[in-house]
């Protein structure tokens, strides 16, 4: 791959693209992790959600995000979005000439290596009717039972910043009691947006249910994927990392939901159109190389 630098010294940023909000639950473990790392997010908070949108409309979106950010100059992606995990990372990882992460497997491990054997994956609709979790999760233990369940009105309450309120605990409850009932003894956030409800979805499940957030396991397969790739910056080093913002759409709404949930103001932000990206990742004529 015609991309790898030196591993102790490529400056270049991690890109991390999702639909709004939710895949700050990523950026904030990557940046725990990688301290040492330049990251690049954007939201398209314009066009959220992804969930009820078609597999072949989140693929279009999800090939534009790739592309702004590729032009930004970054080195490695994270697609952190479920539901474009689930409807584009395939398409992405064989064009674009870096590496792409997803967020399902990294979740389906952390699923399989702490359930009992029976797994709720709650998600949007977009992601539950690919069955992406049970599928990843058989292919590691056949014998886990997994139940999928749409949740769609926790994406809004996330963007909206009613996370912890009664209303989102009154959602939860019934969104969970299905799931409950059916006995489950481990409980997957399949969308990014949904830790951020961490607490509230707690509270309705109790504490003997284990709760999977797949943000940990993807930055810890971030810093590998680095090190395989010689991609890593260099640790240690007394240049402070950059954290870049971008949205489409409701620059101030995400600047206070961001800054209320990364616990940081929100310094460098920018109003991005995707339309204006050029086309050649966006029609998949880009392809790796090496």
């Amino acid at each position: 791959m015609n991309t790898r630098t030196n591993v102790k010294t490529d400056k270049r940023p991690i890109g991390i693209f999702d639909s709004g909000v939710g895949g700050l639950t990523v950026f904030r473990e990557i940046a725990r992790l990688l301290p040492h790392e330049s990251l690049l997010y954007l939201g398209d908070c314009a066009r959220l959600p992804y969930g009820t949108k078609s597999p072949e409309t989140i693929e279009r979106y999800s090939r534009e995000a790739a592309a702004h950010l590729i032009d930004r100059g970054i080195k490695l992606l994270v697609v952190a979005c479920n539901t474009a995990t689930a409807a584009a990372l395939p398409g992405l990882a064989s064009t674009l000439p870096i590496p792409v992460l997803g967020v399902i497997e990294p979740g389906a491990q952390a699923a399989a290596a702490r359930t009992r054997g029976r797994v709720g994956v709650i998600a949007t609709e977009g992601t539950v009717k690919t069955g992406s979790y049970s599928a990843a999760i058989r292919r590691i233990n056949p014998s886990i039972e997994v139940i999928e369940s749409a949740c769609p009105l926790f994406v809004p309450l996330a963007e909206e910043g009613w996370a912890n309120t009664r209303v989102a605990q009154e959602i939860a409850e019934i969104y969970l009691a299905p799931l409950l009932d059916a006995g489950i003894d481990t409980l997957v956030l399949g969308c990014t947006h949904y830790p951020i409800l961490k607490n509230t979805i707690s509270i309705v499940v109790g504490e003997s249910i284990t709760i999977v957030d797949s943000a940990e396991t993807t930055a810890r397969m971030v810093e590998a994927a680095l090190r395989e790739n010689g991609l890593a910056g260099k640790a240690g080093s007394r240049d402070e990392p950059e954290y870049h913002f971008l949205v489409t759409d409701a620059a101030e709404r995400f600047r206070r939901i961001a800054g209320g949930f990364l616990e940081h103001e929100i310094q460098r932000l920018e109003l991005v159109d995707l339309s204006l990206t050029r086309g050649n990742v966006i029609r998949g004529e880009e392809r790796r190389s090496g």
